[in-house]
């Protein structure tokens, strides 16, 4: 199947989750990095690779590289992705670092709520991740963005925005319609948060959380600690089986409340991915979510490296097919397998969960959400590859979960 490149634009150009895991096709990615990277040439890909390696790169990315194998296995088992272009202006130069991995890696990880009636570019970015690693390479950080945090959004000629003013999450909506696609929403995502932050990135990717549950479904479960009671929004008990209020709806039986209780239990992938999606009745709303998406990511982490999934190449594939649909994947003009080698000391252990407004809601003056000084003070950390030392110095951003 015929892959399609196009260049990375100049800095100009700026469900429920499970209701559909599938990444709507939208072309492939070439590029060029701005500042002078070599462009990538066309590649002629079988489907399934082009939807596959994808998980299991964000997944070690995001996690613990703790795979066996030389550098050349992991080339043959990744040769075969086609990438897209979701960076746009926001990519590193040359100059920052971007034509290497030599330096910190910073990563935007942008979660979807993609559901079936909607058009593709008719969808917001919900959940917005940070996810940078010291020039060390041998630590990770999430730090998510609050989905409702006032944003200056620049004008997108792709999809013909004009700028404007409004919540961050919009941006990939505005980069997303009138053809756009996914390719332009995470674009126009990524630029805004340059602007917002300073922060230029290494690559990016798009993840459907619907997608999940057949991953965590292939792991058997992971282990989650609730740290608040709370009733789920999207699913009830149906003669003792957890549905989707829809197809609980069709049954015409009885249905009981889903309530995840405190403490830690391990989870099939339905009740990970539910619970990771609540936001009503948690004391903090959007911020205890993103404390639950972020734990979730580091729970499958751990479950995989604890089977020995990513150290098996069989079980590699397995994970790899269950994932599937759920990601699109950039990491620039470095080839994947060179990403996936450069990490392959972190653990799921050395990844640590922050927190942005002090995990609570901060409002601006204005009746709108905004970053704090100290959350913006964290995010020139990671500029500056100084949040090892800004955490030490201010704990209070650690995140509460396990």
């Amino acid at each position: 199947m015929p892959v399609q490149t196009s260049p990375r634009p100049t800095s100009q150009d700026a469900d429920p989750y499970a209701r559909s895991s599938t990444i709507p096709s939208q072309g492939g990615r070439g590029g060029q990095r701005t500042g002078g990277a070599k462009k990538r040439t066309k590649r002629k890909d079988p489907l399934w690779a082009r939807l596959t390696v994808i998980f299991g790169a964000v997944l070690m990315m995001t996690s613990g590289i703790a795979i066996v194998g030389s550098k050349a296995l992991i080339s043959q088992a990744t040769g075969n992705i086609a990438q897209k272009n979701l960076l746009g202006g926001a990519g590193k130069t040359d100059a920052e670092g971007g034509a290497d991995l030599d330096g910190p890696i910073d990563m935007l990880l942008l979660g979807v709520d993609a559901r079936e009636r909607w058009a593709a570019d008719d969808v917001r970015a919900d959940s917005i991740i940070v996810l940078h690693i010291p020039a060390s390479h041998d630590q990770a950080y999430m730090i998510s963005i609050p989905r409702d945090t006032e944003a200056r959004i620049p004008a997108f000629k792709k999809s013909g925005y004009s700028g404007g003013t409004d919540k961050i999450n919009a941006a990939f909506q505005a980069g997303a319609r009138n053809g756009g696609g996914w390719e332009g929403g995470a674009q126009l995502m990524a630029q805004t948060i340059k602007n917002m932050t300073g922060i230029s990135f290494d690559g990016a990717a798009i993840i459907n959380f619907g997608g999940f549950k057949n991953v965590i479904d292939t792991l058997g479960s992971v282990r989650i600690c609730v740290k608040h009671e709370v009733k789920s929004i999207h699913t009830v008990m149906v003669d003792g089986k957890q549905m989707w209020k829809a197809d609980a709806k069709k049954t015409g039986r009885p249905m009981t409340p889903v309530v995840y209780k405190k403490g830690c239990r391990q989870m099939s992938g339905l009740e990970a991915l539910d619970y990771s999606r609540q936001r009503y009745g948690l004391p903090n709303s959007d911020y205890d979510r993103q404390q639950n998406q972020q734990q979730l990511i580091k729970a499958m982490a751990r479950k995989a490296t604890e089977k020995g999934m990513l150290t098996n190449p069989v079980k590699i594939n397995q994970l790899i097919r269950a994932a599937g649909k759920a990601f699109i994947l950039d990491v620039g003009d470095v080839p994947v397998a060179n990403f996936i080698f450069t990490l392959r000391g972190i653990s799921a252990s050395e990844l640590t969960m922050l927190r942005t407004n002090g995990g609570t809601y901060n409002g601006n003056g204005n009746g709108s959400e905004a970053l704090s000084p100290q959350t913006l003070e964290m995010f020139q950390a990671v500029k500056n590859d100084k949040l090892g030392e800004f955490v030490y110095a201010n704990p209070t951003v650690l995140s509460t979960r396990s």
